[in-house]
């Protein structure tokens, strides 16, 4: 077998949508992703369900994997004549070892590329209202690590006092007292204006302004910790507020729960708001074989009801590979709901909704294995297009996620939501009686409330309109946080 590929790419700060076209192609196609613990796992959902995952990340206090392992993985993977990506967070150049990588593999004559992102010096500022650069402020910067074990990093510091207007330091948290001290020293005014902005253009940012001679105190009394950027110089007197952190939801964690991959749950409008969404479970689709001859007898049904866009989708392309004309489908085409109904429209089909479909009359139900079997289809027959099941992937992903961030609000879009909750949800850690006793409920049905509640959730809020989402929680959580305060 011939040699595979090595991408190194940068995955952005960790808001997903900052990642580059061609990184996400990359994901796209890749045989293996190795990724960090800043690479947001939204970006994973790209891949093929047939992509490997390693995880790679480290914490302050722990390595889940050494970098000569990780060295040596993206030589195995190569050799095996993968498409291996090496997925980092920010620029993959900037403070993150791909120097090291690149020769590690290339040594093994292993061809590899990289792929430059955004590095997060630069929009972690800019999603707390601070450019780095300014005509009135500062018109040079720099970019320097403070990772340091030692507690006193080597560097110019003279240069750095002196020489640049707008200092910008990764990873700084550990060694910030030194490095104001050594500022200081070498010449940069006690006043000169500062600020620390932790896990900046995520959901759970949070920022504090002070001066090179107090941010520390301010950090310590406001609790940033690492992964923070700290930005030092006039450059900071500028920011006035952050139009990212004034989101309604900024600092949520939501877990949406989904019975199937389709559910229709405003997860986009609730991260425009600002919070952190976890999707969970993660689905994916497992072919089965198709039933030739049921479809071979298509002109026989006066009804076919869809139950999802997937199963649609998979219906007419059979067709197709069996060289059946659509004409010969006589029946009236039902959808079982209006997102169904609006895929079957897109296609020319005259459709109507599962409510307007007759008892009587010969019936196709057409959908996976899962949905068919809980539609009452009492006289229908019955065609599976596929298979519903969890991609146990992102299983341990979300896990290590939650128990890092652990969640505020649950979302449920209909009873089967909280059935699978219920059955599933020690799988990434949480505890159904305890995560119910703690957390508030969101249902987006009146079914989906009922049963929340008996299951053990003691805050279950019902909300019709499925649109009005977003601001339904954030007037809950503004009177809560209200509450606090009084």
């Amino acid at each position: 077998m011939g040699n595979g590929k090595v991408y190194f790419v940068g995955a952005g700060p960790g808001d997903s949508g900052l990642i580059t076209l061609k990184g996400r192609t990359l994901i796209e196609a890749a045989d293996v992703i190795l990724y960090d613990r800043l690479v947001n796992s939204r970006l994973l959902e790209h891949a093929k369900a047939s992509c490997e995952f390693v995880y790679c990340g480290k914490l302050p206090d722990r390595h889940y994997m050494r970098q000569s392992e990780i060295n040596a993985l993206l030589i195995e993977k190569g050799l095996k004549g993968l498409k291996v990506v090496r997925l980092k967070g920010g620029d993959p150049s900037v403070f993150g070892r791909v120097g090291e990588e690149a020769a590690a593999v290339s040594e093994h004559g292993i061809p590899y590329e990289m792929v430059p992102g955004i590095t997060s010096g630069i929009a972690a500022p800019l999603y707390a209202g601070l450019p780095v650069t300014h005509r009135d402020f500062a018109s040079s910067f720099a970019v320097v690590t403070a990772h340091d074990k030692s507690g006193k990093p080597e560097m110019n510091w003279e240069g750095l006092a002196k020489g640049v207007q707008t200092l910008v330091f990764y990873m700084g948290i550990k060694n910030l007292g030194y490095i104001c001290e050594q500022l200081m020293k070498h010449g940069k005014s006690p006043l000169v204006p500062a600020m620390a902005i932790q896990w900046g253009t995520w959901g759970r940012q949070r920022s504090v302004k002070g001066t090179l001679q107090n941010i520390r105190e301010k950090i310590t009394e406001h609790q940033i910790k690492n992964p923070a950027i700290i930005v030092i110089g006039d450059i900071v007197s500028f920011r006035q507020n952050s139009w990212f952190e004034e989101k309604p939801l900024i600092g949520l964690n939501i877990m949406a729960v989904k019975s199937c991959e389709e559910e229709q749950i405003p997860v986009e409008a609730l991260r425009e708001q600002g919070a952190e969404v976890v999707e969970w479970p993660k689905w994916k689709s497992a072919e089965t074989v198709p039933d030739d001859a049921l479809l071979g007898r298509i002109a026989c049904f006066d009804s076919l009801l869809f139950t999802s866009s997937a199963s649609l989708r998979r219906f007419f392309s059979r067709l197709a590979a069996l060289k059946i004309d659509v004409r010969e489908m006589r029946g009236r085409l039902y959808a079982s709901d209006q997102h169904v109904k609006a895929a079957l429209e897109e296609r020319g089909f005259e459709a109507f909704l599962q409510t307007e479909m007759p008892v009587s009359g010969s019936c196709l139900l057409i959908g996976s294995r899962e949905a068919v079997q809980n539609y009452p289809h009492s006289g229908c027959e019955v065609l599976i297009t596929h298979d519903r099941v969890i991609d146990s992937r992102f299983t341990s992903i979300i896990k290590r996620e939650i128990d890092e961030f652990p969640i505020d609000i649950v979302l449920f879009s209909n009873r089967t939501c909280v059935e699978l909750f219920v059955n599933e949800a020690e799988t990434v850690g949480l505890h159904p009686e305890k995560t119910a006793a703690r957390l508030q409920a969101f249902c987006l049905t009146e079914e989906a409330g009922e049963r929340a509640a008996a299951v053990g959730f003691q805050r279950v809020h019902a909300v019709n309109d499925r649109d009005r989402l977003p601001d339904v929680i954030k007037e809950i959580n503004r009177t809560a946080e209200f509450v606090c305060q009084s």
